[in-house]
């Protein structure tokens, strides 16, 4: 992607709806309170947006023809639209893709829009892992099993311990209690993470990220547009995505690299590096996937994300405040989408009690199925 899209784009309304158990939703009802709360925070009427991209959620019955049914709610034709599905990775990609499209001139105002029912719809997350013939042949059942591989051998290799997992997990935990929107907001300290149960080795609970339903908005324009709207613009200094087809063919899958890659072109676009950003928002399905983030950020060496994490590093008021909402471990699973929103509101100061003071930059990633999808964004106050 050519670096000349720096600070070209700006994400000018976000909208989110409660979060959490919501009996008698449905993904089109939370979409659509989502999209509508976006209008109103930038300041826009419907019939300004002519671009719709959305991620169908996990009940959602018309699967990749979710921008249709969505399309059809709204009461939107627009000129540019699609839906995309790369789980967590999907809302980077899709804000990446509705840049691209106001770049080209193909839309003017882009609304990217997720819901989901996943909690009250039971959904557990639990496939079998893999194609083909199938990881679940051998015991590979769903995204824990997975991180939790990662998280075995990064211990193997480098030392890291559970208590270095439990220290993101009590941070996440400690920003969602300053977050009225969060779904769990009360503290808990590191002696009972460690007594939690145990989900898959060596995950306990309180290292899994929660299933949620809820709904998430998020509007893009030009940043010449947004200077015009109610909302001071958030500019994306630079944006970088990243693949990998492969998994078990690769020795070093775990590892999830293409995370650097991913990372290392946001860096590019954006001129900056690992020491010029002030808050993270960093994609966590699993405890183990912020330790990975850390390390592919450069804001460590290879091997040492989990001392990261100690001496309340990466707590508000630390070196580097991450998930200063509560992220998927405590604020909600809406997978990642919530992170983008809560970069936006740092870049915009207007977080309250969990605002990082005078935070001009934030990082954010997602990634998505099984480990194969990585993307990630700079934001910057405009």
């Amino acid at each position: 992607m050519s670096t000349s899209l720096k600070d070209k784009i700006a994400i000018v309304g976000v909208g989110a709806t409660a979060q959490g158990k919501l009996p008698g939703s449905t993904p089109v009802t939370l979409a659509t309170e989502a999209f509508k709360r976006a209008l109103d925070d930038a300041g826009l009427r419907k019939d300004q947006i002519d671009g719709l991209l959305t991620m169908p959620g996990t009940t959602s019955p018309e699967g990749s023809l979710n921008y249709l049914r969505m399309g059809e709610t709204l009461g939107i034709d627009p000129k540019y639209t699609g839906s995309m599905t790369m789980g967590g990775g999907t809302c980077g990609a899709l804000i990446q893709n509705a840049a691209m499209a106001i770049e080209c001139g193909m839309a003017d105002y882009v609304a990217c829009v997720f819901a989901d029912t996943a909690r009250t719809g039971n959904y557990r997350f639990g496939r079998a892992s893999g194609w083909g013939d199938s990881w679940g042949i051998w015991g590979m059942f769903g995204a824990a099993a997975n991180s939790a591989m990662a998280a075995s051998r990064h211990m193997a290799l480098y030392g890291t311990t559970s208590r270095h997992l439990g220290n993101v997990a009590v941070a996440c935990r400690k920003h969602a209690s300053m977050n009225p929107s969060a779904v769990m907001r009360e503290r808990f300290t590191i002696e009972e993470h460690q007594a939690s149960r145990m989900v898959v080795e060596p995950f306990h609970l309180l290292d899994c990220c929660l299933i949620s339903d809820g709904g998430v908005c998020l509007i893009v324009t030009s940043a010449e547009r947004a200077r015009d709207l109610k909302q001071t613009p958030v500019l994306i200094s630079g944006m970088g995505q990243a693949y990998t087809t492969q998994n078990m063919e690769r020795e070093n899958w775990w590892y999830v690299p293409h995370q650097k890659d991913a990372l290392d072109r946001a860096y590019r676009m954006a001129g900056l590096g690992p020491k010029d950003i002030d808050v993270a928002q960093l994609y966590d399905n699993f405890t183990m996937s912020v330790i990975l983030w850390l390390e592919h950020a450069g804001f460590c060496g290879l091997g040492e994300g989990g001392p990261f994490t100690e001496d309340g590093r990466i707590e508000l008021g630390g070196q580097l405040p991450v998930n200063t909402a509560g992220g998927n471990l405590s604020e909600s699973y809406m997978e990642g989408w919530l992170h983008a929103v809560e970069g936006v509101r740092q870049m915009r100061g207007t977080c309250g009690e969990r605002q990082v003071p005078d935070a001009r930059t934030c990082l954010v990633s997602g990634r998505g199925m099984t480990l194969n999808c990585a993307n990630a964004m700079i934001l910057r106050a405009a």
